[in-house]
């Protein structure tokens, strides 16, 4: 039967999954170079996608842990924004729905916009519950970054619409004053699915922000570069001085014109 499908109808048919295995064993014996080529990309694709899996099983290591212990709300927590020169910090907590895994999900630096912007909704459908927090520049001011981070990534757990039994946090300390048992796994967001999407959603998030931000404050470019210290940024600032959004305390701004 296969022998007289059409190649559009084998690759339509390829692409609404709509092969049994038995019969793309049988297309490999098939002489068109077409079909032939059909078939070695739809095996590279099949490749791909095991390797995507094994991947999303071994970043659900720390979450089945605890969820093989009765410990089901488990919320992964990361922030981003601690380099720029301007706007804030932003955090995100989520809670991933047990037993959910999420292909292609990684660390948001490793990801691509477009990408990011796919797996968006890919977390959203997939958690229980998601919520932000952050801190503002005048905060990172008054406290210094590090704190900053820990200040808005509390705010993303408190926001959270479902109370965690456990939290899984990127990076190398645990978040003080929150009663809530906690891990803290260094490089957490290439390794926990729950901190990855966290990194996901923080990064979306802050990067609309600074878009909007670009619109109030068209001369610093914020919307190519997010505040990040790019040539083109610190050529704004030594031009225009700082905006209302700048870091202070940050080397950088206190160097440039204008600086109060």
């Amino acid at each position: 039967m296969n022998q007289q499908l059409s190649i559009s109808e084998i690759r339509q048919r390829l692409l609404n999954e709509q092969l049994s295995a038995a019969e793309l064993v049988a297309l490999k014996l098939d002489k068109r170079a077409g079909v032939r080529k059909l078939i070695a990309a739809e095996e590279r694709r099949a490749e791909k996608t095991k390797a995507l899996q094994a991947k999303a099983e071994r970043m659900l290591v720390f979450e089945r842990e605890l969820w093989l212990k009765g410990i089901e709300l488990v919320a992964g927590v990361d922030e981003v924004g601690r380099g720029p020169l301007a706007g804030p910090v932003l955090a995100a907590a989520v809670i991933l729905k047990p037993g959910h895994s999420i292909l292609s999900l990684d660390d948001s630096k490793k990801l691509s916009e477009k990408k990011r912007q796919a797996l968006l909704e890919k977390i959203k459908d997939s958690a229980l519950c998601f919520a932000y927090g952050s801190a503002s520049p005048k905060e990172i001011d008054e406290l210094n970054i590090f704190q900053a981070s820990f200040l808005a990534m509390r705010r993303a757990v408190d926001a959270l619409a479902q109370s965690p039994e456990h939290l899984l946090i990127d990076g190398g300390y645990q978040i003080k004053d929150v009663p809530i048992a906690q891990q803290a796994i260094v490089g957490g967001d290439g390794k926990s699915q729950s901190i990855a999407a966290a990194s996901v959603l923080a990064k979306v998030e802050r990067d609309a922000l600074m878009e909007n931000y670009a619109e109030e404050f068209p001369e610093y470019g914020f919307g190519t570069h997010a505040g990040y210290p790019t040539a083109a940024h610190l050529d704004a600032l030594q031009k225009h001085g700082p905006s209302p959004i700048h870091r202070r305390s940050f080397g950088p701004v206190k160097r440039c014109r204008g600086h109060k």
